[in-house]
């Protein structure tokens, strides 16, 4: 049970409705949610997989009219597709640029067909093909977030009672000790729904099942570094390959801390600078395998403005595939008490939770001798966050940015079990869960749509 299942409905009821691409990295259930959507929500659907079966390419090559696209592939199918009650779905679309193409006239002669593209690096081809821009509406998907990692564990009550929470609620303490024990697991099993539906199906011995999923992250980050290989060309893919695989360490390099800046030095080994290393970059988050969070030195509206290009922080896409890539031990994660590690894990995980909440960019904030790991931007100004992995909610940083600049409010992530009896409001990390510290910044499922607020 995703989110992104609000979204989309949203977008089938929109008119005029464009046709829809849905971006996100292999295997964080693009292709499931989609059909999923088609079964329930439509009268058939239509299924297309251009990766699978490339003969589906050879109907592209001609006439992008859709009346003679849409007779070839009833003839394909085996069946009629009926415009006003029936989803297409395109799958793998990077494979068939000019099956994208054609989606500006789908648009511009067929609005009342509903139709879906999808793939796992549509936004690497599309920096690259001929594109109708305006044509169609984009929707990112990612990894399950922790609530609807809930979910998928039958752990019902609990995602009910995260439902309800509200700023300066205090959970009951065994529903929150509850909470925080399997958060742990989340940080090892991840968001990827493979890895989340072996996990729930093994629950039972926890040894047994951390050790599947182990085994589905490897083969996953194999397939992931194939896609590199296929798809960046040899030189380029080998830099990318070594940057993605870089992060981890990257991330480790302080002490019980958190993300520090990225460096450029030996990054990939024999590069230096990021002139160099800006391709690379702009490809692994085009594919949606790292996040790329800009720091700034003001914190002034909109951030954009005060952020540059070569100052950031970047973080895995995935929790459970940072930790499994980055090596960590299950049974440290799993005891939350690893030291030097716990800082950067739990600010990839509120990164994590950021961008499936809708955010399009992550900023952060880093003053002479101080740091707020993340900014928001509201109506009333800029509201800094601050990650803290244990319940030591004290936090010099974040009172320099108060003095400094005077938000109207400001957030403190930590373990402790939420109430406002502190200085700041003092949540526990996992509060992001409901994202109702953002609905009031922006309105998430608008934002996909690009509805009015």
């Amino acid at each position: 049970e995703r989110e992104i299942t609000n979204a989309l409905e949203a977008w089938k009821n929109t008119f005029p409705r464009k046709p829809l691409l849905l971006k996100g990295a292999r295997q964080v259930g693009k292709t499931y949610i989609l059909k999923d959507f088609g079964r329930r929500r439509f009268s058939h659907y239509h299924y297309l997989n251009f990766e699978e079966n490339k003969s589906l390419i050879k109907y592209f090559t001609g006439d992008l009219k859709p009346a003679a696209l849409l007779e070839q592939l009833q003839f394909h199918l085996g069946v009629a597709i009926d415009t006003k009650n029936d989803l297409l779905i395109f799958d793998e679309a990077q494979n068939c640029p000019r099956a994208l193409t054609s989606l500006k006239y789908f648009n511009e002669e067929k609005p009342e067909l509903a139709i879906c593209a999808a793939g796992s690096l549509l936004g690497v081809s599309l920096n690259h093909e001929s594109f109708p821009v305006g044509k169609v509406t984009f929707m990112d998907m990612w990894p399950m977030s922790f609530f609807e990692y809930l979910k998928g564990l039958g752990e019902n009550m609990l995602a009910e009672l995260l439902g309800d929470f509200s700023e300066g609620k205090i959970l009951p303490e065994a529903a929150h000790d509850k909470l925080w024990e399997i958060w742990r697991t989340y940080l090892v099993v991840g968001g990827l729904p493979e890895a989340v539906k072996t996990f729930s199906e093994q629950r039972s011995s926890t040894f047994t099942a951390i050790k599947a999923v182990r085994k589905i992250q490897k083969d996953l980050e194999n397939s992931y570094l194939a896609d590199i290989a296929k798809h960046s060309g040899k030189v380029n893919a080998m830099h990318i390959e070594r940057l993605w695989q870089n992060i981890p360490a990257q991330l480790a390099r302080t002490q019980d801390k958190g993300a520090p800046k990225f460096t450029f030095k030996d990054a990939v080994p024999g590069i230096r600078g990021y002139e160099r290393l800006v391709g690379p970059l702009d490809w692994l988050e085009r594919a949606k395998l790292a996040m790329r969070s800009f720091v700034v030195e003001k914190a002034g509206m909109p951030l954009s403005a005060y952020s540059k290009e070569n100052q950031f922080k970047l973080y895995f896409f995935d929790t459970g595939m940072l930790t499994a890539v980055g090596g960590l031990p299950p049974e440290t994660i799993m005891q939350y008490g690893y030291g030097s590690y716990q800082g950067y894990v739990a600010e990839n995980f509120v990164a994590q939770e950021l961008m499936a909440a809708g955010s399009n960019k992550l900023y952060g904030w880093q003053g002479r001798t101080s740091e707020v790991e993340f900014l928001l931007e509201a109506s009333h100004g800029c509201v800094p966050c601050e990650v803290k992995s244990g319940k030591v909610t004290h936090s010099k940083s974040l009172s320099v940015y108060e003095e400094r600049y005077q938000p109207q409010k400001s957030y403190i992530l930590s373990a402790r079990n939420g109430g406002s009896d502190e200085p700041f409001n003092q949540f526990i990390i996992y509060r992001m869960l409901q994202y109702q510290i953002f609905l009031n910044l922006q309105k998430k499922f608008a934002h996909h749509c690009h509805l009015p607020s």
